[in-house]
């Protein structure tokens, strides 16, 4: 890993729908490069993505037609560090509350619950605090938002609201039910972001201390 790439990694943010331009923005102001993904070749070369909210079951549809789909769960599973965020925490888990045939990326030990707080006209902001990240309490904006009904004992939970919990992580996964992105607090960015910084480091190490070795 270069020196730009351990200290301005590469992010990627899924452009099939949901706020691409927003995350790129938030990930610009905590020191990423960025760049889109569309097709199952954009996910070359990234260090870390970002799955952005929107319809759950559009995006399963459409990136499992494209074969997107198999190349993330491929890649996510290789260890590819992500941040999901509302419809992108429904793609990150292993199940569904109440099933149905929706197609998942999967691999984090949750299940969600999808429109947890109810349609449209039920979305809401509020102040959700996230102790991993410090005070103040983050703004959590809320759009036909999902929670998580159960997590395994590999997810550590680090966000709650209203008896529920709203945010979580794993060793290599963020997720949250809110939007970060649409708000100027970059909190939830950076510590993905530095997280990404820190896991380059450490393959950096040990690329190096192999060829020490030789």
């Amino acid at each position: 890993m270069s020196a730009e790439q351990a200290s301005r990694p590469r992010i990627g943010v899924l452009a099939v729908q949901g706020a691409v331009s927003e995350h790129e923005d938030a990930l610009a102001d905590v020191g990423a490069r960025t760049s889109r993904v569309r097709a199952a070749d954009d996910l070359q070369g990234l260090d870390g993505l970002v799955i952005p909210g929107g319809e759950s079951t559009t995006f399963g549809l459409v990136a499992g037609e494209s074969g997107l789909l198999d190349a993330l769960r491929a890649r996510i599973d290789d260890g590819l560090p992500v941040l999901g965020t509302c419809a992108g925490m429904i793609m990150l888990a292993d199940g569904i509350a109440g099933g149905g045939p929706q197609p998942l990326v999967g691999g984090m030990d949750i299940v969600v619950r999808r429109n947890a707080w109810g349609r449209q006209v039920r979305s809401f902001e509020a102040d959700v605090a996230v102790p991993v990240v410090g005070e103040p309490p983050m703004r959590g904006i809320f759009i036909r938002a999902p929670w998580i009904e159960s997590a395994g004992p590999s997810v550590e939970v680090i966000a709650e609201h209203g008896g529920h919990a709203v945010a979580a992580r794993d060793a290599t996964r963020i997720v949250a039910a809110f939007h970060p992105e649409l708000t100027g607090d970059r909190r939830l960015h950076r510590m993905f972001v530095d997280g990404v910084r820190e896991r380059g480091a450490g393959q950096q190490h040990e690329e190096d201390t192999v060829v020490g070795a030789q």
